[in-house]
């Protein structure tokens, strides 16, 4: 591959680098090490060009939330050993298919979901999604939940129980819906001390999730540009 910031994919260097630069001031204004906060780039509707170019600047970390686009772009980049992180909702029958290449699955929200991944093949890290909403139908487990799904994953052999993963709303201030999610993730961590991680932030308030303990960032747009219209 050519040069990266071609005609093909303009700017891209850049933007990664503005981001990297913004997650390093964030980890200092917190007192932390940008070393333990892990960039996820989501690349969700680009195409596997687009995420070829990304592993050429040094991401090895990928982000998608549709399994048959992402299942297509891991295959199609097998070659270049990225670790694919499974962030969206996931069908029960669709689970098996997506542990075949997903490193970790940040959106483990029902027993269900569990059970059909705990015997799969090989070690999948796994995040609880947690709702930090009202609304029953958004993604993610009721916070009165979170104990008993929690258990479930560190029962299931397959399955290695990394934290909490969340979106904070539109609708709240995002210091406050991370505030929140520390504290779920705090009782997750009485669970099981080593399941310490948090999959929180995105483009528009990655720094106010790094301010109460992220250590997962999942960032698009800022970095990959404008997303093109679906196919």
């Amino acid at each position: 591959m050519g040069s990266l910031d071609s005609t093909e994919f303009p700017g891209l260097g850049d933007r990664l680098a503005e981001v990297r630069s913004g997650i390093a001031d964030a980890c200092r204004s917190a007192s932390r090490d940008p070393e333990d906060v892990t960039l996820i780039v989501v690349t969700k509707f680009h195409p596997a060009a687009l995420v070829a170019a990304l592993a050429e600047l040094g991401v090895r970390d990928v982000g998608e939330n549709r399994h048959q686009e992402a299942q297509a772009k891991a295959e199609e980049l097998a070659a270049l050993g990225l670790d694919w992180h499974f962030i969206g909702q996931l069908q029960t029958k669709k689970a098996r298919q997506a542990a075949r290449y997903a490193r970790a699955i940040h959106s483990i929200d029902r027993e269900r979901l569990v059970d059909a991944l705990a015997d799969v093949d090989g070690e999948i890290d796994a995040f609880v999604q947690i709702n930090l909403t009202d609304d029953p139908a958004r993604g993610g487990v009721a916070p009165d939940g979170i104990e008993a799904l929690a258990e479930r994953v560190l029962a299931a052999p397959a399955l290695r129980l990394r934290g909490v993963m969340s979106v904070a709303p539109l609708e709240e201030e995002p210091a406050r819906a991370f505030e929140r999610l520390a504290g779920y993730a705090d009782r997750v961590r009485a669970l099981d001390p080593e399941a310490s991680a948090i999959s929180a932030g995105m483009t528009h308030d990655y720094r106010e999730a790094i301010a109460h303990g992220a250590t997962h960032l999942r960032i698009g747009s800022a970095i990959t540009g404008k997303r093109p219209e679906p196919r």
